[in-house]
């Protein structure tokens, strides 16, 4: 068998649209969706069920969700290199998750960190769907057979969840799931907030000078970097854990204008920190200005959209189906005529 004929590695990865996507989310997962897309049979999708265990505005969620697939697509994910779709659009999700609930321990959900942390942020809202979030997740990844799971830290123990309930389903019924491996992205994995540049920047943020979104006008992001925390030294150097804001600036510059840190550095050796602010303000700008073109003129295209939609959806609810249907037998469901 040739290379050019040997099957590719099945890929499955979701980011939710509880807000616009930032420089946060291009640097640690949309890159790299952009990237596995040439090499890997890539399963992505708008992640609107693990949404909605926090309370949204049913029209701003409607918003993002289509807003979120529009940013994708201008990026330069091709429909016809990756399947692309939004995930209450395939109603596997949901029924997979609820088999995956009756093989999976009490304990091992209780464990699971995020829902504690979530938990403690939020605790007036503290939902069976936030607590079950990692099964759902689960499904979402078996549903494909998915080999690798493109995720940042906080999500590598849901990886490994989902990896210990297929091993139990196989063992109890014989061999179905794939076992998922996480992979981590090294390199401008986590942007940090521009305000708090000690902690990851978030799409979900109330602070809005925190974050820079992908659809920001350039006004509005070169006001955001102006206004960018950063310290004393007048040094910029690449120290996270003694200057956090400048150390991230670097990492916002290397990510968007492909020049590394340690050439970064060299570029602006004593420069001013107005100056090199603006100077990051501007490598973002400059990357985004076709973005953004893009994306209004999708957005604008409503039929193109609502065709990637349909046309993602039935070809990932054609996969899980397979899968769907193999576990319904194993499980001895009666099945239907």
């Amino acid at each position: 068998m040739t290379v050019e004929n040997e099957k590719k590695k099945v890929i499955f990865s979701a980011v939710k649209p509880t807000g616009a996507p930032t420089l946060g989310s291009y640097a640690g997962a949309l890159k790299n969706w952009l990237a596995m897309q040439e090499d890997y049979d890539c399963f992505y999708c708008v992640a609107d069920m693990h949404s909605i265990t926090v309370t949204l505005s049913a029209a701003d969620f409607r918003k993002n969700t289509l807003d979120m697939l529009a940013m994708y697509l201008a990026l330069g994910l091709n429909p016809e290199k990756c399947t692309l779709f939004i995930q209450s659009h395939v109603s596997a999700h949901a029924e997979l998750a609820w088999v995956l609930n009756c093989n999976t321990l009490f304990g091992e959900a209780r464990r699971m960190t995020q829902f504690k942390e979530k938990s403690k942020k939020n605790p007036e809202n503290v939902n069976v769907g936030l607590f079950d979030y990692p099964v759902l997740m689960a499904a979402d990844i078996l549903l494909y057979q998915a080999e690798l799971v493109p995720v940042g830290q906080d999500q590598k123990q849901h990886v490994e969840l989902a990896r210990n309930i297929a091993q139990r389903f196989n063992g109890r019924y014989s061999p179905t799931f794939v076992l998922p491996e996480p992979i981590i992205p090294k390199n401008g994995a986590k942007i940090c907030g521009l305000q708090n540049p000690k902690s990851k920047m978030s799409k979900s943020d109330d602070n809005h000078n925190d974050c820079v979104y992908l659809a920001d006008e350039p006004d509005v992001i070169m006001r955001k970097f102006k206004a960018a925390v950063t310290d004393s030294d007048a040094c910029i150097k690449f120290e996270r854990e003694s200057k956090p804001g400048i150390s991230n600036l670097l990492t916002v510059y290397s990510t968007f204008s492909g020049t590394s840190v340690p050439a970064a550095e060299k570029e602006f050796a004593g420069l001013g920190y107005a100056d090199f602010k603006k100077r990051v303000g501007e490598s973002v700008i400059e990357f985004l200005k076709p973005v953004q073109a893009e994306y209004k003129r999708i957005l604008a295209d409503k039929t193109y959209l609502n065709e990637v939609m349909k046309t993602g959806a039935e070809k990932a609810a054609r996969t899980a189906a397979r899968t769907l249907s193999k576990v319904y037998r194993k499980v001895g469901f009666v099945q239907p005529f």
